[in-house]
């Protein structure tokens, strides 16, 4: 027990006066003894290191003359995803694409390295998480078949840089950056040092060798990419692969690009064939009728900058029970609860809160952005009436606790693709700008003057309103 006390007290640390050589257990700024600032220092201190400067590896030139040839984007192969990269892969560049289990990132980046590979510039495909042979019937299945495209089935790190020096391909894929480790990093595969010491290697091996790299990562239950914040930092390009595992549509959404815009989005269709791009996949969100049902209210949503209509539904029934229910799909439940709120205050429509009420969107598309609340109203004013909106109607705009229709941004591009699509009725808020010639814009300042669209003459006059 005397040996333990020894011991501990050995270990503490011990702090001396360098001018009169009092010392102490803890540090003080003044010295009691000399009455000197400055002087109580830690025994057996180590000394400050400072790096010294050291020999450039190039010397440092006007920026005016610096080849910016060498940082070309070049294509995929996939137009949708040059879309979102901004035209392609930049050489050195190194891309994270996350997304949820079984959303389709291995069959889009197996597609890409398919048809980047070619004789001058071959690709390497190292799956962590299959074996080759699982690798190689995708491939037959989806036709991403080429001569000088190499598969590796590797979880080691040391043996991936080993295929870099056999291969030297000119991009690399990586499924996934959780399933690699280093032998001379302790801890198990996809931990914080783990995952940072790959990554770390990856990006060096890729900048020195002019190499695009492309590593699949994987995210947590809350949506957020697995391993350290850091290595959202340390790649040049962030991805998300979005998308419901029941539905066709996929959405490759940039979070992070040093080469490009942030504010693009690759529309892509996920079938039995593969996966394929969509350059107008405004289709998959409409529901094609001869004549106009109630309940039914199309809008334009902006998908970063790309314009989509989509048809958002609606559906009220006398409910059952004494707590009516509300149930929403690619909505979000607090917006549809607002304008329900909104119609019951606003629009005179007591009957609401009686009855049990579904919405939905069409084609898997989620309505976040505030500019289909206008679309969510009206669809669900249509269905309380059983009163269908006039045909080839879009409705635009945000919809405010007191009703009024608020402006929203991107309006001429949303009017214009609209009009593209042949509709020919707007509803939007006020000064929408510069109106496609053909197309009749309405302008609607409340909700009140939203409703005046419903036809008076077939209209069936909800109970209390």
């Amino acid at each position: 027990m005397a040996a333990a006390r020894t011991r501990s007290a050995k270990d503490r640390p011990a702090y001396r006066c360098t001018e009169c050589g009092w010392t102490t257990a803890k540090w003080l700024g003044r010295c009691p003894e000399c009455q000197a600032w400055g002087t109580v220092e830690e025994q057996g201190a180590p000394a400050v290191r400072t790096t010294a400067a050291g020999r450039v590896t190039s010397a440092a030139l006007p920026i005016g003359q610096v080849d910016g040839r060498q940082a070309a984007a070049r294509s995929t192969g996939v137009d949708e995803l040059d879309r979102v990269l901004g035209g392609g892969l930049v050489p050195g560049a190194v891309v994270l694409l996350a997304g949820e289990p079984g959303v389709g990132k291995s069959t889009l980046l197996l597609d890409v390295a398919a048809k980047a590979a070619s004789e001058e510039r071959p690709t390497l495909y190292v799956t962590g998480e299959e074996s080759a042979s699982q690798v190689r019937l995708r491939a037959d299945r989806i036709g991403a078949l080429h001569d000088h495209l190499y598969l590796a089935a590797e979880t080691d790190l040391s043996s991936v840089l080993g295929h870099l020096d056999a291969v030297k391909p000119s991009l690399l894929v990586l499924d996934s950056v959780q399933t690699v480790a280093s032998p001379e990093i302790d801890g198990a595969p996809g931990g914080m040092a783990q995952v940072r010491e790959v990554a770390g290697a990856l990006i060096r091996a890729s900048k020195e060798r002019g190499m695009s790299t492309l590593l699949v990562g994987h995210v947590t239950k809350d949506g957020a990419i697995a391993g350290p914040r850091l290595l959202e930092h340390l790649v040049d390009v962030v991805l998300h692969f979005e998308g419901d595992r029941h539905a066709r549509l996929r959405l490759v959404r940039g979070v992070k690009n040093r080469y490009g815009a942030t504010d693009e989005v690759g529309c892509f269709e996920l079938h039995d064939e593969g996966i394929t791009g969509l350059a107008d996949p405004s289709g998959l969100f409409l529901t094609r009728r001869a004549e106009p049902v109630p309940g039914t209210c199309l809008t334009v949503t902006l998908e970063g900058r790309r314009p989509l209509v989509a048809e958002v539904q609606a559906l009220t029934v006398d409910s059952q029970i004494p707590s009516p229910r509300r149930t929403t799909s690619g909505l979000e439940t607090s917006r549809v609860s607002m304008m329900l709120a909104v119609l019951e205050q606003r629009g005179r429509i007591s009957s609401l809160g009686k009855r049990d009420i579904y919405s939905a969107t069409v084609g898997g598309v989620k309505l976040s952005e505030p500019a289909a609340d206008l679309a969510v109203a009206l669809a669900l004013a249509s269905a309380a009436s059983d009163t269908p909106l006039p045909k080839n109607l879009v409705a635009i705009g945000e919809v405010g606790l007191a009703g009024e229709v608020r402006r929203v941004t991107g309006v001429q591009r949303r009017l214009a693709e609209a009009h593209r699509l042949g509709f020919t009725h707007a509803l939007v808020p006020a000064d929408p700008g510069r109106v496609p010639a053909g197309m009749r814009v309405t302008e609607v300042a409340d909700m009140g003057d939203a409703l005046r669209v419903l036809p008076r003459g077939r209209r069936k006059t909800p109970e209390g309103a």
